[in-house]
């Protein structure tokens, strides 16, 4: 990498608060970042490298632990090739360090989740827990690459089980000893647009040492699921901890909480609907966050039909709903502390459309305390990536980063893709763009960010495909290190799809 691909952003838009464009001096957002403008060699990404893995694609987002004790966070991702392919590579580990492949691991399709980490074999190393399509679900030693075990559909039950979603350790439920697994399944890929005829989706806990299913419980309105669930911890097993929802591109849905309890009884009745969408579901995975100041976190979820809604954690009852008109939403949200006060605010980006049909992106900044819109703009092309957030300039409060698409045309008219990551500064209303000028598309990878080698300086870890001609492609896979020069100063709460604990919580 060249030395100026991370030493410069590039401002793409600064926008007032009456939502027009103005000319503002460019010297604003140089002073919140101004090591990055500086040309000095000292900014150099030392520690930058990329890895490109031939002849595969990725929908995953990537995870992080140190597989090998040399104190350098490595990198864990899902892979593979098209619906129904097998592969050889659809779980890799890549060291931090070097970027050299540590392991892979084969599956019978797709592996598009991202991982759950836990000490499973008790070794001091984290393991690997990661979904995918037709079922699959793998648990790997972390540091062999030695498959522990893989889901097994019981007998007689073949037909009832689809995709998996991302999976969330929770607390050991068969008295063994170890954390056990809650994971939902469900969304049959054969299933023809707007035919309500489909399979009902299931929550389901699993022993973590075995992969055997300890409960199984079906949705409560006999709906196809495609959400991840996203479950606060620390709560009692009666506690409504446990957000998720039905529906999906074109089936209407609703929107759930529920109790670890319930789920393991294989009875969900007595779920708490939150909201209900008539002809389009719940897919992007909810957020926890106290966003009323009452002491207990809130639920804040997107819906397909592109709303944006937050309830109150204890009494379930709406705290606000923002509607984006036009949009659709298939990513989840970044909470952060985005403006001047001490409440969590939330980052979306929406598809502008109806789902075929989907092109340029639309971002919001709602304020968590009341609902309103304070930031608007429409960046790059259709992506189902979510952003993340971290104080970049470290005035107290956190920039949005997010995966941006574009395509550029020849004088032939020939489409080329690339990609990019944005920074949106809040508090000027800028929007800037990172250096790097990727190739290819990211559909749907969110980056990593936090301090992957303990020095003290953000790493980022983003990964994309590298067909510069198409965008949903299995066949060439990028992984970029990318080390900068922002200092961290305070705990990166958002920095990986569904946070920086990747459960979807939010903790002051």
């Amino acid at each position: 990498m060249k030395k100026s691909e991370f030493t410069s952003l590039r401002v793409l838009k600064i926008t007032n608060t009456s939502g027009k464009n103005t000319e503002v001096k460019i010297f604003i957002f140089n002073t919140l970042l101004l090591f990055l403008f500086l040309s000095s060699p000292s900014l150099m990404a030392q520690n930058t490298w990329a890895k490109i893995l031939p002849g595969i694609g990725s929908f995953s987002s990537p995870r992080i632990a140190d597989l090998n004790n040399d104190k350098v966070g490595d990198i864990i991702l899902g892979a593979g090739r098209k619906e129904f392919q097998a592969c050889d590579s659809a779980v890799v580990a890549l060291n931090g360090k070097t970027g050299e492949l540590l392991w892979k691991v084969h599956a019978k399709d797709q592996i598009f989740g991202s991982a759950a980490l836990q000490d499973i074999t008790e070794d001091g190393i984290l393991d690997v827990l990661i979904n995918g399509r037709s079922a699959e679900l793998i648990a790997i030693n972390g540091q062999t690459g030695k498959v522990l075990w893989r889901f097994i559909k019981p007998k007689g039950e073949e037909k009832e089980w689809f995709n998996f979603y991302n999976p969330q350790f929770i607390t050991d439920q068969n008295n063994d000893g170890q954390k056990d697994i809650l994971i939902s399944n469900g969304g049959d890929v054969l299933a023809e647009p707007n035919d309500p005829n489909r399979p009902t989706g299931h929550l389901v806990i699993i022993n973590s040492k075995t992969g055997n299913v300890i409960s199984k419980a079906p949705m409560p309105d006999g709906g196809e699921i495609y959400m991840s669930v996203s479950v606060l911890p620390h709560e009692s097993e009666t506690f409504k901890s446990v957000i998720f929802g039905t529906g999906g591109e074109t089936i209407g849905g609703n929107l759930y909480v529920t109790s670890i309890s319930e789920i393991k009884s294989g009875d969900l009745s007595k779920s708490i609907k939150l909201a209900t969408s008539e002809k389009k579901g719940f897919v992007g995975p909810g957020a926890w966050a106290d966003i009323n100041e009452d002491g207990h976190h809130d639920i804040i979820a997107n819906s397909v039909d592109g709303r944006l809604m937050a309830f109150d954690g204890i009494t379930h009852k709406s705290i606000w709903t923002v509607t984006v008109p036009d949009t659709e939403a298939y990513g989840s949200v970044a909470i952060g502390l985005f403006n001047d006060d001490n409440i969590p605010d939330v980052f979306v980006s929406y598809a502008q459309g109806v789902w075929p049909d989907l092109g340029w992106s639309k971002q919001i900044m709602v304020n968590g305390k009341n609902g309103t819109i304070a930031f608007e703009d429409t960046l790059g092309f259709y992506q189902m990536s979510s952003p993340v957030a971290v104080d970049l300039n470290n005035d107290g409060k956190d920039e949005a980063l997010l995966p941006m698409n574009y395509q550029v045309k020849n004088e032939f008219q020939m489409k080329f893709f690339h990609n990019n990551i944005i920074a949106i500064e809040f508090t000027e209303k800028v929007a800037a763009e990172l250096d790097l000028q990727y190739e290819g598309n990211n559909l749907s990878s969110t980056p990593w960010i936090g301090d992957l080698d303990g020095n003290g300086f953000l790493d980022i870890v983003y990964l994309h495909g590298t067909n510069v001609k198409k965008t949903y492609t299995f066949d060439g896979l990028r992984i970029n290190r990318i080390d900068t020069k922002f200092p961290i100063t305070k705990k990166i709460r958002w920095g990986s799809y569904m946070g920086s604990d990747y459960n979807g919580v939010f903790t002051k």
